[in-house]
């Protein structure tokens, strides 16, 4: 359908209420600051092993405002939403594939509330849990979970679709696919890379960050990035490769607290806000436009993050 200017005006309006795009502000010259952990935040306000995160959107529903609150008032530029596992995939295992409209939207409309009308919300999508090259689905399949969560992202207020943590290719262009063909909203994808050797890094299932830059840039990606599965320093060298590959797209690094550490039969993160901080100018210089936290990272993290890039300024 054919939409007027002013038509376009008024939707973008009601549905994303900060109108210059984070890309553009990117272009611009700003460097930006996106939120922490959301699972880890999760276990600590009480959520139980078993149980299902994103049911809180409406069972706890106060606790997960306070979490996406809590980033925005450490100075995040844009907060993500409670909707990692919302595909009907994953909710599946909880019975809750019904909802998948229902959990996504509230998800959204939280973050929304916290982020209030100057800051973005990042719709997120994280990856189905299954495998297309052992047919245990179908591109199309995946391609239609991931419209139906990201649909129901943008109706609750989401103004970009983070796809994060993703290994597999094709699974991140079905995702890919499915946000640019039915919402509005900025599209962003960040993979999980491990490191195989100095300054080499693949996902789980192969993926480089130059190939990941070639494939996904061609379907019009508006951001790219790396999150999960490394502390800040090896992110150092992922955000080298990916800028080498592609010197303009905008890059996002969510970068885990540290390697994990199993103590006194817990896992935890051991790298402070300070230490975390420490590297942030140098993850500049190698081409990072957004960065922000992933497992282990707190609002305190993302407040040294917010210092040390206003004094770089």
């Amino acid at each position: 359908m054919f939409h007027t200017n002013s038509y376009f005006d008024n939707y973008m309006k009601q549905t994303h209420p900060n109108i210059m795009k984070i890309a553009d502000k990117i272009r611009k010259g700003q460097i930006l600051v996106s939120d922490g952990a959301w699972g880890t935040f999760l276990q600590a306000k009480g959520l139980q092993p078993g149980e299902c995160p994103e049911e809180w959107n409406v069972t706890h529903a106060a606790d997960v405002y306070e979490i996406a609150k809590s980033y925005i008032d450490a100075g995040s530029d844009m907060v993500e939403t409670n909707s990692f596992g919302g595909s009907s995939f994953k909710l599946k295992s909880y019975g809750l594939d019904g909802k998948v409209t229902e959990l996504n939207k509230a998800a959204a409309e939280i973050s929304r509330k916290a982020a209030g009308p100057d800051k973005h919300v990042l719709g997120s999508i994280g990856p189905t849990g299954k495998i297309l090259m052992m047919g245990e689905v179908t591109a199309d399949d995946l391609y239609e979970a991931f419209k139906q969560q990201a649909v129901a992202l943008e109706a609750g207020g989401a103004d970009a679709i983070v796809i994060e943590t993703m290994s597999d290719m094709e699974e991140a262009v079905a995702a890919v696919k499915a946000v640019k063909e039915n919402t509005g909203c900025e599209v962003i994808c960040t993979m999980t890379f491990e490191k195989s050797g100095e300054d080499e890094f693949h996902t789980m299932m192969g993926v480089t960050p130059e190939q990941m830059v070639a494939e996904l840039s061609d379907l019009g990606v508006d951001i790219l990035g790396a999150n999960c599965g490394n502390g800040i320093q090896n992110m150092i060298g992922i955000s080298r490769q990916i800028r080498k590959a592609n010197p303009e797209i905008p890059i996002l690094i969510h970068a885990n607290a540290g390697a994990p550490v199993y103590h006194e039969g817990k896992t935890i993160f051991p790298e402070s806000p300070e230490e975390m901080a420490e590297f942030v100018n140098i993850l500049v210089d190698a081409g990072a436009n957004i960065i922000g936290g992933c497992c282990g990272t707190t609002p305190e993290h993302i407040r040294k993050i917010v210092e040390t890039i206003k004094n770089r300024s």
